[in-house]
């Protein structure tokens, strides 16, 4: 069950994701990259300088270093040996602001994120953390948030990984065998390979086809994932009802062979202070909301309390579910008081959840209170106690202890949300890798990390390129799995039949009684240079357990024994020789036994042998939207015996003699398709049919924008980009980019649109950083309509919003709609935006002071 907060996380995450003052990796060698900033690309708002108003700031390196005020972008090119993850810092000093500045950082075009800058007045390292780099050239750039810092060197390294060597010791010393044997088995995929996993509909939802998700991945893909999400909270005092949860638990554990995991959204009443303990309460009157209740979350700690009675009377539901399935032999991925920290913050300020709203040291009091009960009380040891984490600064805060957490969980939901691709209505597949490795930090690397949720799942390209060590993934039932908005089917199709995802087929059995473990191999990954001088065979130790190995085979073709590889003991060696014929990538090889699951060893194929690389120039260019100087964009190709095979921006691939034109010697990108790249940075990728990639970097501009000068800059995107909808979105975010505090009474800003129908219409601030009760509206039609508008919504401020002091943001969370809850067509609204999920400057916004446009054009 989602929580419609969730949709107000955009900013928030934007300014803290990532977030910390840390020393950059330690390497043993020199940094692969450093450069000084003075030598980067800087735009002429940018100053190389050595003190700041006179004031000298020593202990630079290089001639200075770059003086970012409110706004700018510093860029640079790292070439890198080969795709995978790079950790980028800087060294830097930021004298403002207490509370931190947030920098934009870009990498190939796509924003990364805003990273909250610490307060230093000395030469600082900050780490931006680990991120994705392709073969060859990349570009990076910092772009101002809100600015006002100082930047002396820049450095991009190998990252530092973590091995993800996890021990298979739980918490709770007297885990049921069942429940230990599936912690071993869990620690020995952890990191090799990722096990599927799909949650279900509960509470007879699907008109009570609790099996639709699950036969939809079966006749797409012909798997069933292996782990199964289940929820537990029919199960409790005010309407508890049995809908089925505990017998499906144990029908997917004993008799399907599959993963049980399980979340409580456990309800309280929305008016507890009426509530007598024992009370039927509908389930319309019942709410996991701290924003619908009283219900003083403080109080369920203290005994004697009625808060505290009651939470004892939910685990004594819970734990009576709990007890059936351990005496069925059902370990369960136990989930609970899930999410807790939402929005961020230490005092409950950003709690989607009732058992968070009363602050960190309370909720960890409750999990305490929980852990105890359950193990000690009710002799519940068939639980692998999961945490769900976030990666705020203020996480570890929340984090009950390694002596009471098994797993560490993260949410992912960043489909229409908290994105930062530029791109809205499609999935995102991103692996979300420097957040893996963040909680991965959380525990020092004793503890797995799984997606305990999420809306698309990353794909299997970025998993595996990006060392992204997820131990599992579990898709939100319904559309958040089902429709293409959230997972492209060709997709998931291949990714259920990846070697690198488990699936229900291929768990072993993980019973007690199992008299035929499975064969495994150490290490579970090798690379192998196709360079002539680096080339070697390469050895694997194999642990048969008794089993017999039948076949090699990589995809439908076996390997030929004596030819390929040979088998002495336990040791396989595979011939370098069959290894040099394998392209460029990654592959899996299967060892087939006759039972038991088969392990699989990853082989990654690279090539480092000089002059065998195409080369493209130039590898930065820029291109004017605007009618008279658009032109196409002359790329020069230098083979090198290479055959060009594909050019992608992203996951999308151009279409030849549509988007471009190419010859032995040149490449032609059509003026028709680059009118259609968004403004900013694009990056297109050349690929070859071997050697490394290249990178094409297009600066899209459009020289007929005339945004007027003035303080206030708005950016703006909106929550929801269907072409029909009841409820209009817009998403504000208010800068003031002057060197003065601006009264927000003193400020209105418009968004026009088409109101496709006459009639009357509400607006909704959901949620305000001045407070909703400080955003005043106006619905203003137009006396005559103009192209794409023959209406503005006018959102302006009381006097008690306060004001907007020089480099600061507001943001507005809006919504409107009809009275008649008619729909709105947004394509054809001037100020609609379908391309961004995040905020960014948005010129069909218009904004005034005094009455005065600042910024925008009217249309």
């Amino acid at each position: 069950m989602k929580n419609l907060l969730k949709k107000a996380t955009a900013m928030m995450l934007a300014l803290v994701l990532l977030l910390g003052l840390m020393t950059a990796p330690v390497h043993a060698d020199t940094p692969l990259f450093t450069i000084e900033s003075e030598d980067a690309q800087l735009t002429p708002d940018l100053q190389v300088v050595t003190s700041i108003y006179g004031q000298p700031k020593p202990g630079f390196s290089g001639a200075g270093f770059v003086w970012m005020q409110n706004s700018g972008t510093l860029t640079f090119t790292v070439t890198v040996p080969e795709t995978g993850m790079y950790a980028i810092s800087t060294r830097y000093m930021q004298e403002l602001s207490a509370d931190g500045r947030s920098q934009n950082l870009i990498v190939n075009g796509v924003t990364k994120g805003a990273y909250m800058l610490p307060y230093t007045t000395t030469w600082s390292d900050f780490d931006f953390g680990f991120h994705k780099l392709n073969q060859g050239a990349n570009t990076i750039e910092l772009k101002a948030g809100w600015g006002f810092a100082y930047f002396d060197t820049f450095t991009v390294d190998h990252a530092d990984l973590d091995p993800l060597n996890v021990q298979p010791v739980l918490s709770d010393p007297e885990a049921t065998p069942e429940t230990q044997i599936l912690m071993n088995y869990l620690t020995e995929v952890y990191g090799n390979n990722i096990i599927s996993g799909q949650q279900e509909i509960y509470g007879g939802g699907n008109d009570g086809d609790s099996e639709l998700e699950f036969e939809w991945i079966h006749d797409l893909t012909g798997k069933y994932p292996a782990i199964r999400g289940f929820d537990l909270m029919n199960y409790n005092p005010l309407y508890g009802w049995e809908d089925g949860t505990t017998d499906r638990m144990i029908d997917w554990v004993n008799n399907r062979e599959g993963i049980a995991t399980a979340s409580w959204h456990i309800n309280v009443p929305r008016n507890f202070n009426t509530y007598e303990l024992g009370d039927f309460v509908d389930w319309k009157e019942a709410t996991y909301k701290p924003t619908e209740t009283n219900f003083n979350t403080a109080n369920a700690v203290i005994p004697g309390t009625k808060e505290y009675q009651y939470v004892m009377m939910t685990i004594e539901d819970l734990a009576e579910q709990l007890l059936i399935l351990q005496d069925n032999d059902v370990p369960v991925l136990f989930r609970p008081y899930h999410e807790a920290e939402g929005n961020g913050g230490l005092n409950g300020e950003g709690a989607w959840f009732w058992w968070a709203s009363a602050g960190a040291e309370v909720y960890k009091e409750l999990w305490d209170l929980l852990y105890t009960e359950l193990t000690e009380t009710y002799g519940l040891h068939n639980l692998i106690w999961t945490y769900n984490s976030y990666v705020y600064s203020t996480s570890p805060a929340w984090y009950p202890g390694d002596d009471q957490v098994d797993l560490v969980g993260y949410d992912k939901y960043n489909t229409i949300y908290n994105r930062y691709d530029g791109l809205s209505g499609v999935p995102n597949e991103d692996a979300i890798t420097s957040i893996f490795y963040k909680l991965v930090e959380l525990t020092n690397g004793t503890k797995m990390v799984a997606m305990t949720e999420n809306d698309t799942i990353p794909s299997v390209k970025n998993l595996t390129e990006e060392k992204s060590g997820w131990l599992y993934f579990c898709p939100w039932y319904g559309e958040h799995l089902m429709s293409s908005a959230f997972n492209y089917p060709a997709t998931l199709k291949t990714l259920y039949q990846s070697d690198y995802v488990i699936t229900l087929d291929e768990l072993p059995n993980l019973k007690v009684n199992n008299p035929n473990p499975s064969a495994s191999i150490t290490p579970g990954n090798v690379e192998f240079d196709k360079y002539t001088s680096n080339q070697s065979d390469k050895t694997v130790t194999v642990n048969a357990n008794g089993n017999t190995l039948t076949a090699l085979r990589a995809g439908n073709n076996a390997l030929t024994a004596t030819t390929d590889y040979t088998l002495n003991g336990s040791t396989l060696l595979l011939k370098k020789a069959y290894l040099a014929t394998l392209p460029v990538g990654e592959h899996s090889i299967v060892l087939d036994f006759n039972q038991g699951q088969d392990p699989v060893l990853k082989v990654k194929i690279v090539d480092s042998t000089p002059g065998t690389n195409a080369v493209i120039s130039p590898v930065n260019a820029t291109f004017d939207k605007a009618t008279n100087p658009a032109q196409d964009i002359n790329v020069s190709l230098t083979l090198n015996g290479r055959q060009l095979t594909s050019i992608t921006k992203g996951d999308a691939t151009l279409v030849s003699g549509q988007n471009y034109t190419a010859s032995s010697s040149a490449v032609v990108l059509n003026k028709s398709y680059l009118s259609t790249l968004p403004l900013g940075q694009n990056v297109l990728t050349f690929h070859f049919n071997g050697g490394n990639n290249a990178v094409l970097t297009v600066n899209v501009v459009d020289s007929t924008v005339i945004v007027p000068a003035g303080d206030l800059t708005i950016q703006a995107f909106n929550g929801n980009t269907s072409a029909l909808t009841n409820g209009v979105s817009p998403k504000f975010k208010l800068v003031n980019s002057g060197n003065s505090a601006i009264p927000l009474s003193d400020v209105k800003l418009r968004y026009y649109y088409t109101i496709d129908g006459e009639e009357a219409q509400s607006f909704w601030s959901d949620w305000a950083s001045m407070g909703s009760a400080n955003v005043t509206s106006n619905f203003v039609k137009l006396a005559t309509p103009v192209a794409g508008a023959d209406h503005y919504l006018e959102v302006g401020f009381t006097s008690a919003a306060g004001s907007l002091n020089a480099g600061q943001s507001a943001e507005i969370q809006t919504r409107f709609s009809k009275n008649n809850w008619t729909n709105y067509t947004q394509t054809n609204d001037y100020s609609f935006k379908a391309t961004d999920s995040q905020f960014a400057n948005h010129d069909k916004v218009t904004g005034y002071v005094n009455g005065q446009l600042v910024w925008g054009i009217e249309p």
